[in-house]
């Protein structure tokens, strides 16, 4: 090894240099550091060790290195003990080494160093053979043998005076002087001399005599102030005292009863400090590695025992194996002294120490031994009784009467404030846990604390330094008092006293509370997972017996078992009521025994149940809500109803959700609104009802609602607290208006359409149900007080008109009313009339609402008001029915039944008499109210007539064709999103439009209104969910009655319409001569019977589209529409029979596809069955004979300026062939026909007109005579070259759609050439016509087998006054009306007049009552001749036009097959098609109008039809 402390050349120079070098660097070792025993490679070891190897290899000599020795000695301390221990690990080197010499210079350097070691030292570190070489011993063998004869002595051999019989003098003085008794002259230092005295005397064992002592102070530990000062004076060592200690417990480890006082013994000397408690507890038994292995047993066979109860066992030895079960386990709480010590620790308020015990044990286990658990509720007795005197909340008689037990035993460090309780009592009972349940009192104690905090706290009356303890309390509840309540067998008291400490915490708190003791607090506990498991298994026993019978009984058990374990009963109850909807009556009321606190609870646990995210809130269908979904809401309800239930955290959880863009939960708002306050939003409301809610309060409380909502006040007025508290009616029904127009968007993207409509119909009456309820609780002034301005509503929270005006529509009436009063008031001095009342009221409308006028005005474009004013949109949204009529037949419906009430109370004998007069009496208050009620609405409604005949004026501008532009402005503002927005706003809607006629309000077209209601109703039919749909079909039924009325009657049409604004057709402008002579047409009643006509026949068309298109939307709402206005459609039998073959055919199609659709189709077809004895044919309808139509053309005539051309017969008859012309260009006919006004007049074009009216008569008399048929064809054809004729005309006026319609050269050349050969064409056209009659009479014997088909062509001649009509009419699109009536099938959308097929019995006899009238007709042979003559001269260009619609066809089918999309056709190509439908034979558009609604033929196969008959008629030409 090499050197580094002593090198080779210091050996040699060791005298000069080499040994004061080596004591130098020793010296700097030494101070750098310790010098002895710091490791390195520089040190005072290394520096010995090198040192004695330099005398063993020979490199100095034994003398040198002893004297350098000794120079480090006179410097250095401790220098020989390093050189032993040097020398022993030399020793051990050498010995291990065969070098000889070495191991004797090593023995030779060892016997030098003899005299600077001392010889004891080196005996102590060398071994025996070394010190026998060195000659410090004799002998080996003989100092091993005295080594352990002095061992043995020294430990091993006991003293005689050790054992007390060998000594009973010495000893049984010591007795008698522990254990005499004290007086107070005797000091423990008296005594402490006595026994030192005695130990001297009798050379007794002091340890002895301390155990002595020890069992002494145990027999009398009262005598505590006089043993504690003894043993401070006496012991020296506290581990020896320690040691003695814990043998005395190794020996009364199995006597219980002896080591009680042991325990209080070693409890006083670990508080007075004489014992430290890690020096003890390895002493005690058991040891906590076997005490958590028992707490994990305990753990695991708790949630076994819950698992067990859980199953269902046949077996009936359950109960045995159980108590088996328990009697295996061995309970290590039972001799415990850990638990012993902690005991006695908490007994003499040692909780220092006891808490360390404590903390070393698993949690609550020391608690769970009874003793244990009561000792510490001692503790804290003790240390809380003077706060609680001074804030127990009790009066002083209660307080003198309570128990003074523990009055002298409270302790000297309790507590008097609440800063105090908090940092030094609430640790201590955190540690009790659920086992606080051993002492009730305690538990009521801290709960009236905290309740006297909380108040205080919420008066302001508690200091920022007492304020922590807000947070000691809810801990003390979440981890204390809460779980042990489960515990407690039935403590009602308990849990009132609960109840008025957590009702002043926030709702939020107290949930999470509950949320965390339901769910979490038992996990970790044996004993609660077993209280939980027996509880669950005794409320699965009461619910199995719960029945209507035995609801008291079994609600009895409930509420018992619910004070102490509410969660675990609540939600097994819960679980119940989802499978079993029939469930909930007997539930409810056997809850009639719960306290407030259950009902806290159980509030909760339907809210969790609720928003349970296991379970899908969606049938597997993905269509409709889960039914444990509806079961929980309609059970949620009715609690909240019938008891005192927190409702804001319900009504929170609804607006959370609604936050998050989810809607499904509304339903259990819906439920809760109508159980609670009796306001019901169904659509299966009545028409009484509907008329009901259009009156007062009272009626509509009355009569409106199914239920009784005069029995809902107390909850009514709950609910209305509960959101006026917590200020969430106005957020509610803003969160339900934007989420049901966002509903599509984020609720609809992977949702099924259906689901989508009933999401939304839900957030809509849900809407329309908490609005109501508001309006009916809450006071106008409250409501005013929340709610913004209209602009705010519908810029800022993006509400739409009918949402934003619902919510404010009662503050407009509101202040009308009040303004009404002040004015009424400051005129009360003089005699006011009822005009001063109504000019009064108009003024204060005017004032109210001019401000709102200008809000409403930004709202939208300025172009919006050019047709309409702000004033007319703000009255429009802000009227309600009430305003409008007082329904006169509900309030004496009320009042009858009051009657009949009032009747047989009379006549029931078994009612008190007493009873008799209070019932007699609310009746006969309610009439008088009724009574009342209803002249003040007569009052009110006579009001806003006036004001409404006053406004009237100013509502629609006056402008060159703005008419029909202020009717797409009131449909698509007003009406339309009215309608389907309450089934009361429909029926407004229909009356408002009423009122505007009644009014003669100037520049309003009644007869325009209704035919954009009538005219298309498909795309409207497609877009509207369920509710919306019957809401819309509540408007048409409405509109129908109104229309029916007038056309029932003449004498009624005359009274309320001939004359009016709405009736008038056109303005004649002046003439020269006559300036001022402006007249107004009016519609007479034949012409609007045959427009009536024309508006059912628009109506089937639709319906009929919508039920073949397959589309589920389409098919539902139409049949719910078709039921709604079935009072009044169909009345026409040939459109109640096409209808009635579609919902045959769609029932037996979709009875095993879509039972929802077959269930509306079979009710519907039953309810249409019904109704057919109210139809009547077509005849009856409206006038269809000769004469009759000759009055229309005259009455037509008449009408020129009223929109009809100069060429009207020709237009009628262009619109006869051709079905019907585009809403659009209809419009623009009539803005044309004022212009040529004028020429209308003259009698020339009046006799055309008549001549071309008679050929048209001729012309429907030959198809509908069979002798006649030949020239059916040739006059289709003539008919058709006028329209071409009449088009051209009009492209040169109107300079539109020149390009689209102009012939290319290749067509005129062909045209030219046609018209050169039309001689030779004539003739052909002769024979043509008569192989046509041939073709015809074998037509219709063999239509003679097809009955419905003939009558259809029979039927399909357009009718008198068709033509009236479509001119009257300035029909265009609006919003959500088409000129395409099908939304699916293209070829169907021509605006062509469509025949409907009849039974065959029908269809004969519309045959021989066509021919018999047309027999009579005394014009009829000269009209057909005339007819014939017009016919030859028009036949020459029919073979120039043949190719060009050849080629038009040939596009249009082209378009047709590229347009289509998924079954679909394209919408922008339908117009060309039905352009080139219309030109391409006469045939085809005769065969296209007779098959429309033609039950046994699809479109696809009238195509093949209509291109075999073109192709036909082109070989015969």
């Amino acid at each position: 090894m090499a050197s580094i402390c002593i090198s080779a050349d210091a050996c040699k120079a060791w005298e000069k240099t080499g040994k004061s070098e080596f004591v130098k660097q020793c010296r700097k070792l030494q101070s750098e550091s310790n010098g002895l025993w710091e490791p390195g490679e520089k040190s005072m070891k290394r520096a010995m060790y090198e040192l004695c190897w330099s005398v063993l290899r020979g490199h100095l000599k034994q003398d040198q290195a002893l004297a350098a020795l000794g120079d480090l000695n006179d410097h250095m301390r401790n220098v020989y003990s390093l050189l032993a221990d040097t020398i022993a690990v030399v020793d051990v080197e050498t010995t291990c080494n065969e070098d000889k010499a070495q191991r004797d210079r090593f023995i030779t350097f060892v016997r030098a160093s003899a005299g600077l070691i001392t010889e004891p030292v080196l005996k102590e570190r060398l071994d025996q053979e070394t010190l026998e070489a060195v000659g410090l011993i004799f002998s080996k063998l003989q100092f091993q043998q005295k080594y352990v004869k002095t061992k043995t002595k020294l430990y091993y051999k006991q003293q005689k005076f050790n054992l007390l019989r060998e000594e009973s003098e010495g000893y049984s003085k010591l007795v008698t002087e522990l254990n005499q008794e004290i007086p107070s002259n005797v000091t423990y230092h008296q005594v402490l001399e006595n026994i030192k005295s005695l130990i001297g005397c009798f050379d007794l064992d002091p340890n002895r005599v301390l155990d002595i002592m020890l069992e002494a102070f145990e027999c009398r530990p009262e005598q505590e102030s006089f043993y504690i000062p003894l043993f401070k004076d006496y012991v020296t060592d506290k581990l020896t005292l320690c040691h003695i200690l814990g043998f005395r417990f190794h020996e009364q480890n199995q006597e219980i009863d002896s080591t009680a006082s042991l325990f209080r013994v070693a409890a006083l000397l670990l508080r007075h400090n004489l014992v430290h408690l890690e020096d003890l507890y390895p002493h005690l038994l058991p040891s906590d590695s076997d005490i958590i292995a028992f707490h994990e047993k305990e753990l695991a066979d708790a949630k076994a025992y819950q698992r067990k109860l859980n199953i269902v066992s046949l077996s009936d030895r359950k109960d045995e194996d159980k108590d088996k079960d328990d009697m295996v386990n061995i309970d290590l709480r039972t001799n415990n002294q850990k638990i012993g010590l902690c005991e006695a620790l908490l007994a003499i308020g040692a909780w220092d120490n006891a808490k360390a015990v404590l903390d070393r044990m698993p949690e609550f286990f020391a608690m769970s031994n009874t003793s244990t658990a009561q000792a510490l509720c001692q503790l804290i007795h003790s240390l809380v009784e003077p706060l609680y005197q001074q804030n127990s909340g009790l009066s002083r008689v209660l307080m003198k009467k309570r128990d003074r037990r523990w009055k002298g035993k409270i302790s000297p460090d309790a507590v008097t404030t609440f800063l105090q309780l908090h940092q030094r009592v609430m640790p201590m009972f955190l540690y009790l846990g659920p086992h606080a349940s051993r002492d009730p009192i305690l538990m009521a104690k801290f709960i009236r604390l905290g309740r006297t905090f909380m108040t205080k706290r919420h008066e302001g009356g508690v200091g920022p330094e007492d304020d922590v303890a807000y947070h000691g309390f809810l801990n003390i509840l979440d981890d204390v008092i809460l779980p042990s309540m489960c515990l407690l067998p039935c403590n009602c008291c308990l849990t009132e006293e609960l109840w008025g400490l957590l009702k002043l915490y926030k709702y939020e708190l107290r949930y999470r509370l509950y949320g965390h003791w339901k769910n979490d607090s038992h996990q970790h506990h044996a004993i609660l997972i077993r209280r939980r498991a027996d509880c669950l298994e005794r409320a699965k026993y009461i619910m199995k017996r719960l029945s209507k019978e035995t609801v008291k009984p079994s609600g009895r058990q409930i509420g018992k078992l619910s004070h102490s374990n509410p969660g675990v009963v609540f939600e097994y109850v819960l679980s119940q009521i989802q499978r079993y909807d029939n469930f909930i009556g007997p539930v409810v009321d056997s809850l009639k025994f719960l306290t407030s606190f259950s009902y806290d609870v159980l509030a909760f646990c339907i809210i969790e149940a609720v928003a349970s995210p296991e379970k899908e809130r969606m049938k597997h269908d993905d269509t409709n809500i889960s039914l444990w979904l509806q079961s929980l809401a309609n059970f949620a309800g009715c609690i909240c109803r019938k008891y005192q239930v927190e409702l804001a955290g319900i009504m929170q959880y609804v607006a959370n959700k609604l936050k998050a863009g989810k809607s499904i939960d509304l339903l259990l708002l819906r439920e809760v609104v109508q159980k609670m306050t009796g306001v019901e939003i169904s659509e299966e409301m009545t028409n009484d009802q509907l008329e009901a809610m259009t009156g007062g309060e009272l009626l509509r409380q009355e009569g409106g609602y199914f239920a009784q909502v005069r029995n809902t006040k107390k909850s009514s007025t709950r609910l209305k607290e509960t959101l006026l508290e917590h200020d969430l009616a106005l957020s509610l029904c803003l969160l339900m208006s934007q989420q049901r127009n966002c509903v599509v968007f984020k609720e609809g993207s992977n949702r099924h359409l259906k689901l989508v409509g009933k999401l939304y119909d839900q957030c809509q009456d849900t809407l329309v149900q908490f609005g109501s309820f508001l309006s009916m609780q809450l006071s106008t002034e409250e409501f005013v007080k929340r709610l913004p301005s209209i602009d705010v509503l519908m810029t800022t929270f993006h509400l739409p008109a009918d949402s934003a005006f619902f919510l404010s529509r009662s503050l407009y009436a509101h202040g009308i009313n009040a303004k009404y009063e002040e004015k009424r008031k400051s005129d009360k001095g003089q005699k006011s009339s009822s005009q001063t009342k109504i000019q009064r009221y108009i003024e204060a409308s005017e004032e109210v609402l001019k401000p709102t006028i200008d809000l409403v005005h930004s709202l939208y474009p300025s172009k919006v008001w050019e047709d309409i004013s702000p004033q007319f949109y703000l009255t429009f949204w802000s009227l309600s029915m009430y305003d409008l009529a007082a329904p006169t037949t509900a309030y004496e419906k009320q009042i009858q039944q009051l009657n009949s009430q009032i009747s047989a109370i009379d006549d029931n004998r078994d009612m008190p008499q007493s009873k008799k007069k209070k019932e007699k009496e609310r009746c006969n208050n309610l009439m008088e109210k009724l009574k009342e009620e209803e002249k003040k609405q007569n009052e009110h409604v006579n009001r806003v007539m006036a004001r409404l005949q006053h406004e009237r004026d100013h509502w629609f501008l006056s402008r060159e064709g703005s008419k029909s532009e202020a009717i797409t402005e009131v449909l698509q503002l007003c009406i339309f999103p009215r309608c389907c927005f309450t089934a009361s706003d429909a029926i407004f809607c229909a009356k408002f439009i009423h009122v505007l006629h009644e009014l003669k309000t100037p520049h309003f077209s009644t007869l325009i209104c209704y035919d954009r209601i009538f005219c298309d109703i498909t795309y409207t039919v497609t877009s509207c969910t369920e509710n919306e749909a019957s809401r819309y079909g509540r408007f048409l039924c409405s509109a129908l009655d109104t229309i029916m009325k007038w056309h029932s009657d003449s004498a009624i049409f005359e009274k309320e319409c001939f004359g009016y604004p709405g009736f008038v057709t056109v303005f004649r402008k002046a003439t020269k001569d006559k300036e001022n002579s402006n007249k107004a047409d009016g519609l007479d009643f034949e012409n609007y019977r045959h427009v009536c006509h024309k508006w059912h026949f628009r109506l089937t068309k639709a319906m009929v589209a919508c039920l073949e298109s397959q589309n589920y939307i389409q098919i539902r709402n139409a049949l719910i529409i078709l039921t709604k206005i079935l009072p009044h459609y169909p009345r026409i039998m040939q459109f109640g029979q096409a209808l009635e073959r579609r919902v045959d055919r769609l029932s037996k199609d979709e009875k095993d596809k879509r039972p929802d659709i077959y269930a509306l189709a079979m009710g519907y077809s039953g309810q249409l069955k019904s109704k057919k004895q109210q139809w009547m044919p077509e005849v009856r309808f409206h006038i269809k004979d000769v004469e009759a139509k000759k009055a229309a053309q005259a009455a037509a005539a008449a009408a020129n300026g009223s929109g009809i051309r100069a060429d009207a017969a020709k237009d009628t008859k262009k619109r006869e062939s051709n079905g019907g012309v585009k809403d659009g260009k209809e419009n623009k006919d009539i803005k044309q026909g004022k212009e040529s006004g004028d020429k209308g007049d003259k009698p020339e074009k009046k006799d055309k007109s008549e001549k071309k009216e008679k050929k048209d008569g001729k012309s429907k008399s030959d198809k509908k005579s069979p002798d006649e048929g030949k020239d059916t064809s040739s006059s289709k054809s003539s008919s058709k070259e006028k329209e071409i004729v009449k088009e051209k005309s009009h492209k040169d006026k109107s300079g539109e759609r020149t390009k689209d319609k102009s012939m290319t050269k290749e067509e005129r050349a062909e045209a030219k050439a046609a018209r050169e050969n039309g001689k030779s064409e004539k003739k052909k056209g002769e024979k043509k016509s008569k192989e046509e009659k041939g073709s015809k009479v074998k037509r219709e014997k063999d239509d003679s087998d097809r009955p419905e088909k003939d009558e259809s062509r029979s039927s399909v001649s357009k009718e008198p006054g068709e033509r009236v009509d479509e001119r009257i009419i300035s029909s265009g699109s609006s919003l959500r009306h088409s000129t395409d009536n099908s939304p699916r099938y293209g070829d169907e959308r021509d605006s062509k007049r469509r025949k409907i097929d009849v039974s065959s019995s029908g269809s004969k006899e519309a045959v021989h009552e066509g021919k018999s009238k047309h027999m009579r007709s005394p014009s009829y042979e000269r009209e057909k001749e005339i007819y014939r003559e017009k016919e030859k001269k028009e036949r020459k260009r029919d073979h120039s036009l043949d190719m060009d619609n050849e080629t038009k066809r040939r596009r249009s089918e082209d378009n047709t097959k590229t347009s289509k999309l998924n079954g679909e056709p394209d919408r922008r190509r339908s117009r060309s098609r039905e352009h080139s439908w219309e030109r391409s034979s006469p045939s085809m558009s005769r065969r296209g109008n007779r098959d429309v609604f033609d039950s046994d033929e699809s479109p696809a196969k009238s195509k093949v039809k209509v291109k075999k008959e073109k192709t036909s008629s082109s070989k015969k030409k």
